[in-house]
Formats: C-alpha cells, structure tokens, sequence
C-alpha cells in the first residue's frame, strides 16, 4: 500500500434533518455497483446537527440521524465507522473500507468548548487521530464564532483549540504533531469588514463569476498571510461560489447576510518525518454542492490522495478455528500474538456480527486480563514471526498463546459472527489486533 485516498465532506445542517439523499454529497451512485474508484476513507464533519436536550439524550445511546443516514449508504459498500464524537451539535465522523481495518492503530478523539469562554459546546472543535500504515493522521472539525465583526474571536478560538487539543500517543500528544492535518467545518470567516459592499452587490459579483476577484478579500486567507490563525495549514483555492447565507429550502441567497466562505477543509503534511520517503498530499478535488437546500449552508467536499509507508505490518492477533460456538454457554477459544504486545487492563475481545459496519456495535464482549490465561509454550520453541538471531525478542515471561473464556450469553441470532480483538489504553486509544474468521452460533440442543 503505497497510497490511500480519503474524501473529507464538511456541512452546517442548520439542525435540520437529512431529508435528501446524501449520495451526491458522497460521490455515489444509487446503486454500488455503479460506483467509481470510491476512497479508502470518509471523514464527514458536521456543524449544528439538532442539539436539543431530548434528542442529546437519545443520540447518547444510539447515533444521531445523520450519522445513521451516512452509516446507511456506507455500509453496503463496505465500511466500518472507526470513531464518531459529538460535541452539542458538532459531529466527526471516520469511515475506512473494510480490509484497512487491520492496519488501523491507536484511535484517539477530543474535543474543546469555545463558547461562552469555554463553558458551552455550541463552537469549538472535535478531533480524531489515528495511525494508518505507519503513518499518522489528525482530523479536526470546527464550527468557531460568527458574524463579520468577530474575526478576532475566530482567531482566539482557533488558538484555543491548538494549545487544548491533547492526546494520549507518544510522539502525536499534539493536533500539529502529526504526518497529515486535515482541518475542516464552518471556520465561519466572511469577506474582510474594509470590502465595504453589501449582500446584493456581492451577489452580483458572484453572478458575474468573479470568484476570484472576490475571494481576495477572504478573512480566512488574510489571517493565513497574516499568520495570526491557520498559517500552519494549506488550502486549495475555492474555485465555487461562497457556501452562506442561503434561504432554507433555496439556492438563493439570503440577504440578511453578506455571502461568504465560511465552510472550508484545510490540510498539512510534514513530508520529511521519516527517511527514505517524502510523504505528500494531493487534492484532486475541492467543490461545493449547491442542489443541497437543507439549510443556510452548501455542504463543500475534497477528495486527498496521501503518501503513506508501503511497508507495514498488519495483524497481530491470530484466533485459532472456531468448530463450535455454543449459545448460552460457556466457550474457551484460543488465540496467539504474532508480535509482542503488551496486554493492557482494558484490552477486551468482542463478538461481532460478520458484516458489522461499526466497532462499536459488538454482541458481547470479555476483558483480555480478566478472563484469559496463557497456555504454556514448549522451552526453546522459537517463533516463526522472530528468527533466533533476531535483535527483537519476545520480553522475559511474554506468552504468545492465550485462552479466554465467554461467560456472557451470545443473544443468538442468524447468520454468521467473528471476534475481534481490540487494544484499548486507560486513556480510551484503541488499536484493532486482529479478527477471526468467520463462525456460528449454534444451539446445543438444535
């Protein structure tokens, strides 16, 4: 695997709900077998999803209708949903097809409050890390504070959610100590307060297709060049129309406001972090999509392919062959590490519907310390993975075999199951090991 391709889609839902099909937004067809050259990874960032307290306390439990729209269309196509967090109205959201999902390391989420001083979720930002073929990725979506007049409060935001955001892997504890930065949502910058026109003379502008001519006068780009807030960070330029203030239901601006950019995704590489190869990022695409009418915003989208290391090693857990798996019974099964792996107090092996689509939607799960126990290794065996002149042992005291027993009842149900094993630090990093293959569950009595 020498490059992977991931498609970033940012809106400002306005708390509606997704009453239009989100294909479009995607890239996708209606059918998936018509689909083309899909991306390896999504990471859909969204702004004001519904946020009252009933709903909260619902989507506490389950995902919020977006998220559930998006997971629908997803699915059949063959992604898993590593990570979502939700911060009030701010969702983020990663998708990676399944055969990555062996090669994915270390998923860490955070989020900071901006509003009111810090003391309220409505902007701030939320962010997933993670590790993918050697590499290492950091996703933030941000909604940060409005109106033309606030710029100095965008920028006091944007350097809160830096100094803030911190995370719990050694070597990326931070949002810029990272291979690849990806940093999108509604940034809520407008045209500078000094281009004094007003919303129907812009819109003439827009009509006459001066883009270009209009985006110089950018808040975004200033600060950039100004290096005040996102200097860190490249961005294509748009080459659409501004994104805001649309009227609900039209593509029609709404003149209460002046148009403008407010919805971006930025990006950054650090292409020199490792020897013998030059990481890079190249955007093909960086669009908006008018026929979405949902709410005052377009949603906009960019499709990255980044360099990644070719050469990486993928599982580390191996399950043996499950012949019988009983329902409402005790079952032992066995598994080896391929590789030395320190077996955390939180590592747990959970069983999981074959074609699941999130890891979090397991049927039952044990804990790797609590519930297992070594299975003795011969003296002198020597480990297919690690030749004896190796410069890397196993640790003194290390068991590579294991057995782990189910005492929980599986909830049987049709069709076919696989166990994973999923690395999980006190600090909520989680790592996929390794997967079984597939197996049933069947009832002794049947």
């Amino acid at each position: 695997m020498d490059d992977l391709k991931i498609y970033f889609a940012t809106y400002n839902v306005g708390t509606s709900s997704p009453e239009q099909s989100l294909l479009e937004m995607l890239s996708l067809s209606s059918n998936p077998k018509n689909d083309k050259a899909t991306p390896d990874f999504y990471v859909i960032g969204l702004q004001e999803v519904s946020a009252q307290p009933v709903k909260l306390m619902i989507d506490a439990f389950n995902d919020d209708p977006w998220t559930r729209a998006l997971k629908e269309i997803l699915a059949p196509r063959n992604y898993i949903k590593l990570k979502t967090i939700r911060l009030q109205g701010l969702v983020l959201s990663v998708y990676a097809l399944r055969k990555h999902l062996l090669n994915v390391r270390e998923i860490e989420s955070n989020y900071t409050r901006t509003g009111l001083s810090g003391l309220w979720g409505n902007k701030g930002a939320v962010s997933i890390r993670l590790g993918i073929y050697g590499c290492t990725i950091c996703f933030v979506n941000a909604h940060l504070s409005a109106h033309d007049h606030q710029l100095d409060d965008r920028i006091e935001d944007y350097n809160t959610i830096v100094k803030d955001q911190e995370f719990h892997v050694s070597g990326n504890n931070t949002i810029f100590f990272h291979d690849y930065i990806f940093w999108m949502g509604d940034l809520n910058f407008r045209l500078l307060e000094n281009f004094d026109r007003s919303p129907e003379e812009i819109e003439r502008i827009i009509n006459k297709g001066n883009i270009d001519e209009l985006f110089k006068h950018d808040q975004l780009r200033s600060v950039m060049q100004k290096k005040v807030a996102f200097s860190e960070l490249d961005e294509g330029n748009p080459l659409f129309p501004p994104t805001f203030k649309f009227e609900v239901g039209d593509s029609k601006y709404d003149h209460k406001r002046r148009p403008a950019w407010t919805d971006r995704i930025l990006y950054k590489v650090h292409p020199n972090n490792y020897d013998n190869i030059t990481l890079h990022a190249e955007q093909k695409s960086y669009i908006s999509h008018p026929q979405y009418t949902l709410s005052d915003h377009k949603p906009v989208t960019s499709e990255f392919v980044i360099k990644v290391l070719s050469e990486y090693g993928e599982e580390v857990v191996k399950f043996d062959k499950i012949s019988n798996w009983w329902d409402n019974e005790e079952n032992c099964i066995s598994f080896e590490f391929l590789h030395y792996h320190k077996i955390n107090r939180d590592d747990w092996i959970g069983v999981y519907k074959a074609d699941f689509c999130c890891l979090d939607e397991y049927q039952t799960y044990e804990y790797v310390m609590k519930n297992s126990s070594p299975t003795p290794t011969p003296k002198n065996k020597v480990s297919p993975q690690m030749s004896p002149n190796s410069s890397v042992q196993n640790p003194e005291g290390f068991s590579k075999k294991y057995n782990i027993t189910f005492s929980q009842p599986s909830n049987k149900h049709d069709g076919l199951y696989r166990l994973i094993y999923v690395s999980e630090t006190e600090d909520k990093v989680r790592s996929v090991l390794g997967i079984s293959d597939a197996f049933t569950i069947s009832d002794k009595d049947d």
